[in-house]
């Protein structure tokens, strides 16, 4: 049989936990290999060779190398998933799924995610105008996923595996998700999920 799937990460990234997530609801084989971040792994030649942008996470497939947690989605259901059944059957499907990957990317990437880095990680960013990003973005998932189950339909996609993580540890940024009754309940059903794996969890700020 291959080797596990090795996955360069840290362990409290929603970047790295998303790819994690996606490997554990295909029910791959990995194994996590931990970055020293604070002392500069991340920046060593040799992890440089699998990802050039010294970023995380990373994953070396028995010799396949790739950076980028979207990217790394898209790979891993078009390698061993049913592609169509996590990426969209029409057209528009897939269109939709990709716009919430360039969300993730972007909105959660500057909302929930920056108010984060903030609250966990001391990152001397913007906190309250993170927050105001995340709250805008949390109205329009809210919206979506009060007429459907999922961000691109009625099923789970890599859409939704994309967008998780840092919304489900947005209170840990300071955003509280009370007022998102159906984000709470797509939260839910992806926790729900049989081989669902979570994220390890800070503490959430006083004024969240």
């Amino acid at each position: 049989m291959p080797a596990p799937i090795k996955l360069y990460r840290t362990p409290k990234s929603g970047h790295c936990h998303r790819v994690e997530l996606m490997m554990a609801l295909l029910d791959l084989p990995y194994e996590t290999v931990d970055l020293d971040m604070m002392n500069g792994a991340h920046k060593a030649p040799d992890y440089l060779t699998l990802s050039p942008l010294g970023q995380v996470p990373a994953i070396d497939d028995n010799g396949a190398t790739l950076s980028d947690s979207n990217a790394i989605l898209t790979y891993l259901v078009h390698q061993y998933g049913e592609a169509a059944r996590w990426t969209g059957e029409t057209a528009l499907e897939r269109a939709t799924v990709q716009r919430w990957l360039s969300i993730a990317a972007g909105e959660i990437a500057s909302g929930p995610a920056t108010a984060r880095l903030v609250t966990v990680f001391g990152a001397p960013l913007d906190h309250e105008a993170a927050k105001t990003k995340a709250h805008a973005l949390l109205k329009v998932m809210n919206a979506t996923l009060a007429q459907q189950k999922y961000l691109a339909g009625d099923s789970l996609t890599i859409a939704d595996v994309a967008a998780y993580s840092y919304i489900a540890h947005a209170p840990e940024g300071g955003v509280r998700l009370e007022p998102y009754a159906a984000v709470l309940a797509w939260l839910a059903r992806i926790e729900a999920e049989p081989k669902f794996i979570g994220m390890a969890q800070s503490p959430v700020p006083a004024t969240a």
